[in-house]
């Protein structure tokens, strides 16, 4: 894939646009194929559906794949970014979201939403905000002039803790909307989605630069995957919103209803990490990575959980794909504000 000066290549600079050609053909496809996409969201196994399982599968991989353990245990002078990152990621942003969902759909939409969908709307919103990002956060800090050797380390450790925490954080917030969760279902949905790929991506990475070496491993194998990802990412948005076809042109309005406190979210986390990270003197190369991986989220993951606990055409799955849509937008955003306000 080509690529411009600055480091972005074309499909990057134009993600939104693949976007929401997806979210055109995919509205369209459901309201034409009604009864043909309806069977095929029957499709399940243990409440996951296995075409969207399969697609996950093919996104997150590339990911996982790439992560090199052996670089936990070289934090160095970072320990400080890192301490942030956790921080941030965990005991603030997750918290945060449910309380901007809760005041927007629960109080100040409440005219507009019934309280089901609101309930819906929360639960979806909250498991985004307990899902970090672990891979975009790559693209965002190369953009931005982060530091990669940290940018990794702070993706492992987050995905470590992933392991561990996104299920009782979840678990938790959702309680407080009143949801019951399987807590089953959530257990099988991270093992699947994370742990399995985890595993299964450690050993590919370990096996092929053993075999082949890690400069054919960085040349050759992962740009061969890329265009797997990425064909993986726009197949599940187009057969997410041919689940979603009815509800999205029966109400528009609800995607920007939704939206709206994913956006303030995603800044607001964003502006705390940042000017966190300045007073702590945290430098630039080190703070910006660290407030981009706080701003976006894991998607795929948020997506799947999503689809597993409520199912296909649920609010929940709504508003996880409502993120993945203006997350790209915001972020790009983001990078030129830390361009911007670069400092030594």
């Amino acid at each position: 894939m080509s690529k411009e000066k600055g480091g972005i290549g074309f499909f990057e600079k134009y993600l939104t646009v693949w976007v929401l050609i997806c979210i055109v053909v995919g509205v369209a496809v459901g309201s034409i194929f009604q009864e043909k996409m309806a069977v095929i969201s029957s499709w399940e196994i243990a409440h996951v559906n296995i075409p969207v399982a399969i697609l996950v599968w093919m996104m997150i991989f590339p990911m996982m794949v790439q992560i090199d353990f052996s670089s936990l245990k070289k934090p160095g002078r970072s320990i400080k970014g890192l301490s942030l990152t956790v921080i941030v990621n965990w005991l603030i942003k997750p918290f945060t979201m449910a309380f901007f969902a809760w005041l927007f759909f629960d109080n100040l939409f409440n005219a507009f939403i019934t309280p089901q969908q609101a309930d819906e709307y929360i639960a979806g919103a909250i498991i985004l905000g307990a899902a970090p990002c672990t891979a975009m956060v790559f693209v965002w800090s190369y953009l931005s002039g982060g530091d990669p050797n940290y940018t990794l380390v702070q993706v492992s450790i987050n995905d470590l803790i992933l392991l561990v925490a996104f299920i009782p954080i979840v678990q938790f917030l959702l309680g407080i909307t009143e949801f019951q969760i399987p807590f089953d279902v959530l257990t099988t949905s991270v093992i699947v989605f994370v742990v399995i790929p985890l595993v299964a991506g450690y050993l590919t990475n370990k096996y092929l630069i053993r075999r082949k070496g890690r400069k054919w491993f960085n040349e050759k194998f992962l740009p061969t995957l890329k265009p797997v990802s990425i064909i993986a990412v726009l197949s599940t948005l187009l057969l997410l919103f041919s689940f979603q076809g009815e509800t999205i042109l029966n109400k528009p309005a609800h995607i920007l209803l939704i939206a709206i406190p994913l956006t303030i979210q995603t800044y607001f986390i964003f502006f705390l990490t940042w000017f966190t990270g300045k007073f702590w003197k945290l430098p630039y190369r080190i703070c910006a990575p660290a407030s981009m991986i706080g701003s976006s989220n894991f998607f795929e993951l948020a997506v799947a959980v999503a689809i597993a606990i409520f199912g296909l055409n649920s609010g929940a799955a709504l508003t996880t794909v409502v993120g993945v849509l203006i997350e790209v937008p915001i972020m790009l955003s983001l990078v030129q504000i830390a361009k911007r306000w670069k400092y030594e």
